[in-house]
């Protein structure tokens, strides 16, 4: 069996289409634009990447990038006072902390200070609790990615079993949250699951979110089953450099899946769509619009 490449570039490309649509629509029918703010703290070299490549593509779907560059010895309570001052911007819709912070910063407490309904990046306590009692709630960004590609693939997941590998509250669950709203039957296998690639192997959806590159391997998947890798690890290259891999031994998963998501390419660039379309869902719920279908959860 070789499998379906859900190309998750081209899906990510879609969405910012989308997006880009709604903000010219908003623009023309009511002469508002969304605004996304985005705070890093520190000089660290990933995040500082991340952060240029939202603000680009913040700006071309057309909306209002923020960005503040804090240093690195920046106070807790100075980052709050900005948080506060970014909660009651009436031009700012969404707020993201870059993560990780320095050391000195209590990270509950930072993302517990932006408004909930402005936290993007669907983190803030409130959120979570809204997500696993069903409510409306901001969704984590690369759980919806995952779950987009997923229903566009399936169309309903209805009666699906599915495995989520991995019990981050960042990825593992809200991916089991959002799994379980859409009627899947979910597990969690995680480091102490015994027997987890005979828990893996009766999946009809997997989703590898645990951060050990290349563990899960063609023997866990079952014939058929659409194979989610969320992992991003680098390592070394027999001949020197190193290159990325996810959780999944590609080659050998792809022989026995239906579908399933490369490294990179994959899940990857949807985090930040998502992060985009969070964005938009905000403005709309602030502003009393309609929500822009097929881009929430």
């Amino acid at each position: 069996m070789t499998a379906h490449l859900i190309d998750g570039k081209a899906f990510a490309a879609k969405v910012r289409g989308q997006v880009a649509e709604h903000v010219t629509k908003i623009k023309e029918e009511h002469n508002k634009i969304p605004g996304l703010a985005v705070v890093l703290v520190g000089e660290d070299p990933a995040s500082q990447v991340y952060v240029r490549s939202k603000g680009k593509q913040t700006a071309k779907v057309g909306m209002n990038s923020y960005e503040h560059k804090l240093p690195a010895d920046t106070s807790e309570a100075d980052l709050l006072a900005l948080l506060d001052q970014l909660n009651s911007d009436a031009n700012v819709h969404g707020i993201l902390v870059q993560l990780p912070l320095p050391k000195h910063l209590n990270e509950d407490l930072i993302i517990n200070s932006i408004d909930p309904a402005k936290d993007v990046d669907g983190f803030h306590i409130s959120n979570v609790g809204r997500l696993g009692t069903g409510q409306k709630s901001m969704v984590p960004c690369t759980p919806l990615g995952c779950l987009m590609m997923l229903r566009e693939h399936h169309g309903s997941l209805s009666g699906k079993n599915a495995v989520v590998i991995g019990r981050s509250n960042i990825v593992g669950k809200p991916m089991a949250q959002l799994l379980l709203n859409d009627s899947c039957t979910v597990t969690i296998a995680h480091s102490r699951t015994q027997n987890i690639q005979e828990v893996t192997r009766q999946a009809d959806i997997v989703v590898a979110a645990v951060g050990r590159p290349e563990m899960v391997t063609g023997d866990w998947i079952r014939d058929g089953a659409t194979v989610i890798d969320v992992g991003i690890n680098r390592i070394d290259k027999p001949d020197g450099g190193t290159r990325l891999v996810g959780d999944c031994d590609f080659a050998s998963c792809a022989e026995k899946a239906g579908a399933i998501t490369p490294v990179p390419g994959g899940v990857g660039p949807m985090t930040i769509a998502c992060l985009l379309a969070n964005t938009l869902t905000a403005f709309c719920r602030a502003n009393g619009l309609s929500e822009p279908e097929g881009l929430t959860a």
